[in-house]
């Protein structure tokens, strides 16, 4: 990471302060005593505006630690959370705590979610972490044990603690050690439930365990050990939320060739699925790339850290977004890779759904790593979500955000327009041998992503894009990578963008918009409406909030319909359940797909 601390803005050489202190500590072992990073007001005397953005406290001096392989390997006897079927849908969240200090307080710890095991109370994950700079010290490794529930909030099943007070090279590890769950924090549905479980015999201990190993790998290769991260797995996530889809009149794109309806003849209507994604790079990031939120308005800082009634609100509000958008459910894909791949790049591009529609994207690169991103526009950004925001769970610090797009070029052996190569991309140009007319090329030589600091909640120092540049290019080989500055390529910047969304009215999916049934899956009646819908081209509401209120308005109109049956009455009987039905919401058709 040479290059990358030297290309950092003055003063951000984050981490290259001496310590003498710090050589003595080394050969101390667990009693080393780790300095305080010097901290910097964002809001200097030299820096105009409001508070925040760029931040060039320095990671603070340490000897580079050990990087450590933990395995979560299975648990037994977890608490039952579902009382239809007598078992849970475990996962866990792991939370790594060290004795080396934050740049800064509001720094989020470091966390791993595992992927959900369905209707098992003994689980088996073999979930692979690897950290890296974890301090001779020791560690302390927190097991939340969660039941994933999507329609409610998740139950905690329990919590396991591992502590270990110092590490080395000949340390000897944990080998499939089994820790009891605390009680106290299971859940109190879940716990009663387990209790009925073992009275009736379909369970036979109170008592859950959780089998844990860890494993030291070696010293990190690091010049400087003052913060811990993630190395692997490399994965990928893609949540679907069809509701969303519904309000924002986004729709999964069809990716499969064979999708005809064999009563029609006629591909099937998509349905609507809004996703969201997640990928894990390989860490670290550049310790330049230190971000706060920026305060332009006042509320700004109360919403952040949810002080007062109106931030506390306001976080609130944004957090529930979050978990909605990045809501984990039995059709959450999931893959983990062992390194950065070619392969992992084409996980990417499909992902992004290559240059398909004229696409833009927001993203979050978190401090960890953790890459999250969405397709958006300017309905999305402005009615229903605060974008960068949302994306960041309210995070005060991240290293970077901002929005990219990719476009494909017409010669893989040929360098990219920018880069002065005699080349040109899809968009703004017809290229024939992929979309919208064929299936898109597989190979990430063909494809460039275009990622900028366009970010008014962060604001990412455009003096850093370089770095972001370099890292982007180690985690995806083969893929062109050209950065843009959202205010000294402005110009540049806003025309590309333009030819984006000329190009998504072109090439964009119909939209069709129903009212079926709450569940996620599309029934062959609601297809068949579909397609007549589709044939008979009737139009959407022009914006929307009007989507919005008539769905208000509907569940609305059930509730006072149904508080009125309920309302106890001796001599009417109740309302025919036929007639308990709320009129169905006419379905229209726009023939062309807003962008989100």
């Amino acid at each position: 990471m040479t290059e990358e601390k030297n290309a950092a803005p003055e003063g951000a050489q984050n981490g290259n302060a001496e310590g003498a202190g710090n050589k003595e500590g080394a050969a101390n072992g667990a009693n080393t005593e780790y300095p305080k990073p010097q901290k910097t007001d964002t809001a200097g005397s030299k820096k105009k505006g409001p508070e925040g953005g760029f931040d060039d406290t320095p990671v603070p001096r340490a000897p580079p630690g050990y990087t450590i392989k933990f395995t979560l390997h299975r648990a037994n006897n977890l608490p039952l959370a579902d009382i239809n079927t007598f078992s849970a849908d475990p996962f866990i969240v792991a939370q790594l705590t060290t004795g080396l200090p934050t740049r800064h307080k509001e720094d989020p710890p470091l966390t791993m979610r595992t992927h959900t095991i369905r209707q098992n109370t003994d689980p088996v994950w073999n979930f692979e972490w690897i950290v890296a700079n974890v301090p001779a010290s020791g560690f302390n490794l927190k097991c939340r044990i969660y039941d994933e529930d999507p329609a409610d909030h998740d139950d905690r099943l329990g919590n396991v603690h591992v502590t270990v007070p110092s590490v080395n090279e000949n340390w000897g590890g944990i080998r499939e050690q089994t820790y009891s769950i605390k009680k106290r924090m299971v859940s109190k549905r879940a716990f009663i439930l387990r209790a009925v479980a073992v009275c009736f015999g379909k369970a036979h201990h109170m008592t859950g365990t959780l089998t844990v190993s860890a494993e030291v790998l070696g010293r990190t290769q690091d010049d400087n050990g003052g913060r811990v991260y993630t190395v692997g797995p490399q994965f990928w996530i893609r949540h679907y939320s069809p509701l969303l889809g519904r309000l924002l009149g986004q729709k999964e794109p069809n990716d499969d060739e064979d999708q005809v309806s064999r009563r029609t003849g006629r591909h099937k209507p998509e349905k609507y699925n809004f996703q969201s994604n997640q990928m894990q790079l390989r860490g670290p990031v550049p310790e330049a790339m230190y971000h706060r939120y920026v305060e332009f308005k006042p509320f700004v800082k109360s919403m952040f850290t949810a002080k007062g009634v109106r931030g506390f609100i306001l976080s609130k509000a944004l957090h529930h977004q979050h978990a909605r958008v990045y809501n984990f459910d039995h059709a959450t894909d999931y893959q983990v890779f062992s390194e950065p791949c070619k392969e992992f790049t084409q996980k990417f591009l499909e992902l992004v759904h290559y240059d398909q529609g004229g696409r833009i994207f927001t993203y979050v690169l978190t401090l960890d790593a953790l890459f999250r991103f969405t397709e958006t526009g300017k309905e999305f950004g402005i009615d229903m979500l605060s974008k960068h925001t949302m994306h960041s769970d309210v995070a005060p610090y991240i290293a970077f955000s901002g929005e990219f797009f990719i476009r494909r070029l017409k010669h893989k052996d040929r360098l990219p327009p920018d880069e002065g190569g005699h080349n040109v991309s899809h968009p703004p140009c017809d290229i024939e041998g992929g979309p919208p007319d064929e299936p898109p090329k597989k190979d990430p030589a063909y494809y460039e992503l275009v990622i900028d600091n366009d970010s008014g909640t962060y604001r990412p120092n455009a003096a850093l894009l370089p770095q972001l540049k370099t890292f982007f290019e180690l985690n995806f080989p083969g893929l062109h990578i050209r950065t843009l500055d959202c205010q000294g390529d402005a110009e540049k910047m806003q025309a590309m963008k333009e030819e984006q969304r000329e190009r998504k009215k072109r090439e964009g999916q119909h939209v069709v918009y129903t009212q079926i049934s709450r569940s996620s899956s599309v029934s062959s009646s609601d297809e068949e409406e579909l397609d007549r819908l589709e044939a008979q081209g009737e139009m959407s509401p022009r914006h929307l909030r009007h989507q919005i209120q008539r769905e208000a308005g509907a569940k609305v109109d059930a509730m006072k319909f149904h508080a009125k049956d309920y309302r106890p009455r001796s001599s009417n009987p109740p309302a025919n359940a036929e007639d308990a039905k709320p009129d169905a919401i006419p379905a229209k058709q726009e023939s062309t797909a807003t962008g989100v």
